[in-house]
C-alpha cells in the first residue's frame, strides 16, 4: 500500500486493511467472537457511511440540492452495464435517490449501535443501499466490503453455536488492540468534524484507522481520453490511426460497459482521473505511451485489444480528448450505440518512442 503509492491509493484498499486487520481478532470457530471487535467493526462502517455522507453535505451543492444523480451515473468512474438505464430514470426518481442515500449516510449509521433488532434494521437497510450502488456501478469492493461490514450488526433468528467464551490471554489481547484503535480514532474523528473534512486519508503510516467519503464534487460532462498509434512513417491527420480498446472505461460507442466490480480495474480508474485533467497523468501517461510504442507485452495485458499485432509495434502513439454522453432511448434504437462522443481537443501529440519524455 504505501510502496505503490499512486496505483495503491483508493479508499478501498485502506478500507480492506482497515478490516481485514480487525477481523483477524474475530478468533476462531471454537471461541465466541469478542463483543468489542463486533462493536469495532459497526464503528469502521460508521465512518464509512457517515464520513461519505459528511462530505457531500460539505462538498457539491448539487447534493443539497438533490440533483447530483442527474449527472452522477454518466459521469462516475466506470459505467457498469445498467448505468445507462439508471441515468434514464425520471428526475423526481434521483432526488429521491438522492434523499435517500443522505438518511442512510447520516441518520441511520448511529442506529447501529442502539438494541436489537433496530441494529439489524439499520444495517439491513445499508446492504439495501449497497446492493443498489453494485447494479449503478463499478466501484470495486467498496460496496461488498461495506455489506461484510453491516453483517457485523445483524442477528440472525437461528440460535448462535455453543462455544466457549475467550480464553483470558485472548481477552487482553483485544482489549489492548481495541484501546490502539480508539486511540488511533481521534484524527479521523476530527476530520469528520471539520468543515475543511478530506476524504479517503489515513493518518497512520500501517492504515489501521482511517477517513472515508466517496463523491464530494460530481462531474457534470464526461471526458475520455482516446489513445490512438499508427504505423505511419510520418503522422499526418489522415492516416490510419488505430483505436487502443480498454477492459472497462468508455471507449467504442457501440460497446456496452461490462460489470468488472469487485474487480478492481487500476489503469482504466486512472485514466479516468486522466481526463479530468492532465495533472493526474503526469507521472505515468508517458510510461504508458512509451510501453505501447514498444507493444510490451504486460502492459498490452492491461488492455482489451490492441490494434497491432505483436511484432509490429506502432510508430506514432497520440492521446485526443473527447465528450461523451449517453444516447438518448431514441438515439440507441436507431443507431444501437449507448454514447456519443465529440472531439474536444489534442491530449497529447504524435510522440514516437524517442520522444516519450514529453508529457500531456
Amino acid at each position: 500500500m504505501n510502496v505503490g503509492q499512486t496505483w495503491y491509493s483508493f479508499g478501498w484498499e485502506s478500507l480492506l486493511l482497515e478490516v481485514g486487520f480487525l477481523a483477524v481478532f474475530l478468533g476462531n470457530d471454537e471461541v465466541a467472537p469478542p463483543v468489542v471487535v463486533l462493536f469495532l467493526l459497526r464503528w469502521i462502517l460508521f465512518r464509512v457511511e457517515f464520513g461519505a455522507g459528511l462530505i457531500k453535505m460539505r462538498g457539491d451543492e448539487c447534493w443539497r440540492k438533490l440533483t447530483c444523480l442527474d449527472h452522477h451515473h454518466e459521469t462516475q468512474p466506470m459505467p457498469g452495464p445498467l448505468s445507462w438505464f439508471f441515468h434514464h430514470l425520471p428526475r423526481p426518481v434521483h432526488r429521491v435517490e438522492v434523499a435517500a442515500n443522505h438518511v442512510t449516510q447520516l441518520v441511520v449509521p448511529f442506529l447501529l449501535f442502539t438494541p436489537q433488532p433496530v441494529a439489524t434494521a439499520a444495517a439491513a437497510l445499508m446492504i439495501v443501499t449497497q446492493l443498489w450502488l453494485v447494479l449503478s456501478g463499478n466501484f470495486s469492493w467498496l460496496n461488498w466490503i461495506t455489506i461484510v461490514l453491516a453483517l457485523s450488526a445483524v442477528r440472525f433468528p437461528a440460535d448462535p453455536p455453543d462455544v466457549p467464551e475467550a480464553p483470558l490471554w485472548y481477552v487482553v489481547v483485544v482489549l489492548g488492540v481495541a484501546a490502539l484503535l480508539v486511540g488511533l480514532s481521534y484524527q479521523p474523528v476530527r476530520n469528520m468534524l471539520s468543515r475543511r473534512q478530506v476524504m479517503n486519508r489515513s493518518f497512520d503510516p500501517v492504515h489501521l484507522v482511517n477517513t472515508y467519503g466517496a463523491f464530494g464534487s460530481v462531474s457534470r460532462v464526461r471526458y475520455e481520453v482516446v489513445v490512438e498509434g499508427t504505423a505511419d512513417d510520418v503522422p499526418r491527420t489522415d492516416s490510419d490511426w488505430r483505436e487502443y480498446e480498454f477492459k472497462g472505461k468508455p471507449g467504442d460507442p457501440r460497446r456496452w460497459p461490462r460489470q468488472f466490480a469487485p474487480y478492481h480495474l487500476r489503469l482504466d480508474w486512472m485514466m479516468w482521473f486522466a481526463a479530468l485533467s492532465p495533472a493526474y497523468a503526469g507521472s505515468w501517461f508517458g510510461t504508458l505511451v512509451e510501453r505501447l510504442l514498444e507493444n510490451d507485452r504486460a502492459t498490452l495485458r492491461l488492455l482489451r485489444r490492441s490494434p497491432f499485432p505483436p511484432d509490429e509495434p506502432p510508430r506514432y502513439v497520440r492521446a485526443r480528448l473527447f465528450r461523451y454522453r449517453y444516447t438518448t432511448w431514441r438515439e440507441l434504437r436507431e443507431t444501437g450505440a449507448c454514447w456519443e462522443r465529440t472531439y474536444v481537443r489534442e491530449y497529447l501529440p504524435p510522440t514516437r518512442l524517442a520522444e516519450t519524455a514529453q508529457r500531456p
